[in-house]
C-alpha cells in the first residue's frame, strides 16, 4: 500500500558504458549509491563486474558467467529521440538483443524490456540497484513471501519465510556488522523505506517467475578492502546464476523469440 505524498522520479541513464543508470531522484534526493570504480569507463564484455554503484543491467545471469551478464560492460545505441515518449536504448550480445524504453508516466519512472533470442533461450535478468541508505533503513514485502538465502558468493540457498531466514533479519540493515549475504525474495514487488521517504519498485510479466534480489553487504565484502552496499534488485527469474538453475527459475524465450517486461518506480514521502 502507497502512503504519503507521491514525488516525480527522474532517471539519467549512461547508453555508452551499459545503459546504465547513474541517478534516480525523487524529491530533491538521489537513491543511487556510487563509489570510485576507475574501472568502470574502461570494461570490455567478459571482464571482472566493476563496482561504481548506480543500477546495472544484469542479463543474462547475475552470477557466473558472464559476471554480472553481458549486457552492463558494452555500449548501448540510443534509438529513440526523447521527445517525450522516452528514451530508446539497444544493447546486442552474442545471444540476445536487449530494447529498453524508459519514459515518465504519471510521476512515475517506467521502463519497458523487451529481449529477443532464440525460442527456449533461458535468462535472468536483474535491475541491479545499489541505494545509498541509512542504518534506520528496512525492506518492505508484502506478506510472508518465501526467500532463498544465499551465503556470500554461495552456490546454493537456503530456504525460509521473510522477513527472517537462518537468524538474519533481512529486512533490517542496521550498522556494519562485518556480513555480507545474497537473498531471492519470491515476490514481484519491494518498498525501501528510508526516513519519511519510500521508494517502490515493482516488475511485471507474463507467464516468467519473478523475484526481487537483495544484497545485504554490511562491510563484509569484498574480503580485502570491504565496503558498505546494498542491493534491491527486481528480477526476471528466481536465482542468481542461470547455469544451476531448475526449471521454472529462469526465463525462458517463448517461440514467438520475445519476452516484454516493465519495471515501475515510483517514490512517496510522509509529511
Amino acid at each position: 500500500m502507497v502512503t504519503g505524498t507521491r514525488l516525480p522520479v527522474s532517471v539519467v541513464t549512461d547508453p555508452d558504458h551499459g545503459g546504465r543508470w547513474t541517478a534516480l531522484t525523487a524529491g530533491g534526493r538521489e537513491w543511487l549509491w556510487h563509489r570510485d570504480e576507475p574501472r568502470r569507463r574502461l570494461v570490455r564484455p567478459g571482464d571482472p563486474f566493476a563496482d561504481a554503484g548506480g543500477l546495472e543491467e544484469c542479463v543474462p545471469t547475475v552470477r557466473g558467467l558472464p559476471d554480472h551478464g553481458d549486457a552492463w560492460s558494452r555500449p548501448w545505441r540510443r534509438a529513440g529521440d526523447g521527445d517525450g515518449a522516452g528514451d530508446t536504448d539497444v544493447v546486442d550480445c552474442p545471444d540476445f538483443r536487449l530494447t529498453r524504453r524508459l519514459r515518465a508516466e504519471s510521476g512515475a519512472a517506467v521502463a519497458d524490456y523487451t529481449l529477443t533470442a532464440e525460442p527456449g533461450y533461458r535468462f535472468v535478468w536483474a535491475a541491479h540497484a545499489l541505494l545509498e541508505l541509512s542504518p534506520s533503513a528496512r525492506i518492505g514485502i508484502d506478506g510472508t513471501a518465501e526467500t532463498r538465502l544465499y551465503p556470500d558468493e554461495g552456490a546454493g540457498w537456503v530456504t525460509g519465510q521473510w522477513p527472517r531466514v537462518d537468524g538474519i533479519p533481512l529486512d533490517r540493515l542496521g550498522p556494519d556488522d562485518g556480513t555480507a549475504v545474497g537473498a531471492v525474495v519470491l515476490t514481484p514487488r519491494v518498498a525501501v523505506h528510508d526516513g519519511p521517504d519510500t521508494l517502490h519498485l515493482s516488475v511485471e510479466v507474463g507467464g516468467q517467475p519473478v523475484a526481487v534480489a537483495l544484497w545485504r553487504n554490511l562491510g563484509g565484502f569484498p574480503q580485502d578492502a570491504p565496503y558498505r552496499s546494498i542491493g534491491v534488485e527486481p528480477m526476471l527469474g528466481r536465482v542468481f546464476d542461470r547455469a544451476g538453475a531448475d526449471d521454472g527459475d529462469t526465463a525462458v524465450v517463448p517461440p514467438s523469440g520475445e519476452v516484454a517486461w516493465r519495471l515501475t518506480v515510483t517514490a512517496t514521502r510522509r509529511p
